[in-house]
């Protein structure tokens, strides 16, 4: 992907008890954006969330279980995040999945290209 494209950036909020055919789910999704030959996967914790069902997820010290909310963001050509969208459909029971426009300043070693 060029430095200085456009591209789109892909928001998976999932919860990190998730699985997919015995995995964490997290982990299933960033395998596939490897495997598709995506630009790259990162995976984010949160500390505290809810979802549609309103339940809190937490840290604290006192949850036996904490299912904790987690984010993996994918930056990429808006075609190829589409294909990797449809590619992970069956992997999701449930989860918000979000895509906006971004635009790449700088991306791997290269340095940064000037905008006109």
């Amino acid at each position: 992907m060029p430095l200085s494209s456009d591209a789109a950036l892909l928001r998976i909020f999932i919860g990190e008890d998730d699985k997919f055919e015995h995995q964490p789910l997290y982990e299933a999704i960033v395998l596939k954006a490897r495997e598709m030959g995506l630009s790259g996967a990162t995976v984010l914790r949160g500390a505290l969330g809810f979802g549609h069902s309103s339940t809190l997820h937490t840290t604290k010290i006192l949850r036996l279980s904490q299912d904790l909310p987690l984010v993996i963001e994918i930056v990429d050509r808006e075609d190829a995040v589409r294909g990797f969208v449809a590619a992970i459909e069956d992997m999701m029971d449930s989860g918000l999945v979000t895509l906006e426009k971004v635009q790449v300043i700088r991306y791997g070693n290269g340095k940064p290209e000037e905008t006109g």
